[in-house]
């Protein structure tokens, strides 16, 4: 498919309001079937395409290189392959000023808060080089846990992806290619909100760190993975590559990992995401193993299948 004249490569890399009437209007013009006579149901699973991992600093708060150049081939392959893509699900990391996982959770014996990208490890809670603000019990079977369940450590974030701003929004130019899917479709996207449970990470978008028993979402969310086997290919894109797609792909190996036929259906968009630096050759080891279970690894100029 041509790519629509609504689409401007050059807006990708900036905020603005997107016409969502328009956007709409645009997909009804190039309306041929609704998603729901497919016949082969494709699914693009889109990861944390937010402001605040995409576009770099200062409007982007954690902003993973390439990440823009990853967002425009990411919406070029959405509208090429509009007419086959079934449903969108996007996800949206989502945060409040008070997390685990924030300097504003934890202080040393002097009072001073943890400095962004600190690790905070379960022996330095045990000796009290890190105390945590409020609950103590919770905050060391926390850490604690991390090691040993063989998760990463604890990292202290700087604040992103917060509730009410503008870098938790979905960027511009992919909310445009959204709407724009449900009016050629007459498909409706599913959008997933994840991260506000103030007592864990929710690294991957189906499950948290470490399961919160007093929160109503504070564990697998196995709707969603099931949903996920009722589709014939599962294209997965998004940010970032070495922490919330990597355990979100994860969340999904380990779900099916006795029924090969779902991970087969699995499609990594391998040029649709990139890694934090510092932690490239970790994933790319993890991807390895994917590739080895059945995940198969796609570029976004390849026919789908």
């Amino acid at each position: 498919m041509v790519l629509p004249a609504l689409y401007e490569p050059s807006h990708v890399d900036r905020l603005y309001e997107v016409d969502l009437q328009r956007a709409y209007e645009a997909g009804l013009a190039d309306f041929q079937r609704p998603a729901s006579q497919d016949k082969t149901r494709i699914l693009a699973w889109l990861i944390d395409m937010q402001v605040d991992f995409v576009f770099p600093a200062p409007v982007g708060r954690l902003p993973v290189p390439n990440a823009l150049d990853d967002a425009r081939r990411t919406i070029e392959w959405l509208y090429r392959n509009t007419q086959r893509i079934t449903h969108i699900a996007a996800s949206l990391d989502t945060h409040t000023p008070f997390q685990i996982f924030y300097a504003s959770w934890w202080k040393n014996p002097q009072g001073e808060h943890p400095a962004p990208f600190t690790t905070i490890t379960a022996e330095a809670v045990r000796k009290g080089q890190w105390l945590p603000t409020t609950e103590p019990e919770w905050s060391l079977y926390y850490v604690e846990e991390l090691e040993r369940k063989g998760k990463r450590p604890l990292t202290i974030w700087p604040f992103h992806c917060m509730e009410g701003t503008t870098g938790r929004d979905l960027v511009p130019a992919l909310s445009e290619a959204i709407m724009y899917h449900s009016g050629a479709r007459m498909a409706q996207p599913t959008y997933l909100t994840k991260g506000m449970i103030a007592h864990t990470e929710y690294y991957s978008v189906l499950e948290p760190e470490v399961e919160y028993p007093n929160h109503p979402e504070g564990h697998a969310n196995t709707a969603f993975e099931d949903m996920l086997a009722t589709f014939d290919l599962i294209y997965v894109a998004g940010q970032a590559r070495s922490h919330c797609v990597l355990e979100s792909v994860n969340s999904v190996v380990r779900y099916y990992s006795g029924r090969p036929e779902i991970l087969s259906k699995l499609r990594f968009l391998d040029d649709c995401t990139s890694s934090i630096p510092g932690f490239e050759e970790s994933t790319e080891a993890q991807l390895k193993r994917f590739a080895a279970q059945g995940v198969k690894f796609v570029h976004s100029t390849d026919e789908l299948g």
